[in-house]
């Protein structure tokens, strides 16, 4: 059994590189994406679904619960990092990388206060997995994640953890990985594609993986 962790499906401010407000919704291709990730699970044994409580977030995990007729359970832990005011700026104009700054922009939360709420999260999960007789599924955010592996995901051979989550990428840690009290999570890693119009309907098998399907290049938060 593992967590398996999507990223939500695109927005339109995703594609306009725009730090995103809360209430941002999916585009209609976001919802194609959201469509297609929920049939790779169709004959999935999926115990339970948690989401972070963003719109872009519950649409996908919707989408995929209709699809699995298992219930969502909905947590502000897994939101993504909040950037304040700079929530509805563009990238490009701002003259600096938000991504990259350690201090809490006005009305936001520094990277300090996301590696602890992403610590509470990955508690939270293991927990929530543990209850469990089948994979966790998890709906966040593409920063989210991405600081999650790198944070607490042990790569083999000096590998490195994705540099990018991709809308509706998977990344999947092992059941081992995931016992409470594990300070890291040791899995390996391999990548594969697939599209929002013809996703790839097989599920990663890796006994021990962190496993990156992709949809779509890097786009905003």
């Amino acid at each position: 059994m593992s967590i398996i962790l999507i990223r939500h499906g695109e927005t339109a401010l995703n594609v306009a590189r725009i730090l995103q407000p809360a209430d941002t919704p999916l585009s209609e291709r976001g919802r194609r994406q959201a469509a297609a990730v929920a049939q790779r699970f169709f004959t999935a044994k999926i115990g339970a679904i948690v989401s972070s409580d963003l719109p872009r977030a519950v649409e996908t995990a919707r989408a995929i619960s209709s699809v699995t007729s298992v219930a969502i359970r909905f947590s502000d832990l897994l939101q993504e990092r909040n950037f304040g005011d700079l929530r509805g700026l563009p990238y490009d104009g701002l003259g600096y990388d938000p991504i990259a700054m350690t201090d809490a922009p006005p009305g936001g939360e520094s990277i300090a206060m996301l590696h602890d709420r992403i610590d509470r999260a990955l508690n939270f999960l293991r927990e929530a997995r543990a209850e469990l007789e089948s994979d966790l599924l998890v709906v966040s955010h593409g920063f989210f994640i991405r600081t999650l592996l790198a944070l607490r995901l042990q790569m083999p051979n000096s590998s490195a953890a994705p540099l990018s989550i991709d809308n509706t990428s998977i990344s999947v840690i092992s059941r081992e990985a995931c016992e409470p009290g594990s300070s890291t999570c040791p899995a390996s890693q391999r990548h594969t594609r697939s599209t929002c119009d013809g996703p790839d309907t097989r599920l990663p098998t890796s006994s021990s993986a962190a496993t990156s399907t992709r949809t779509a290049s890097h786009a905003s938060p």
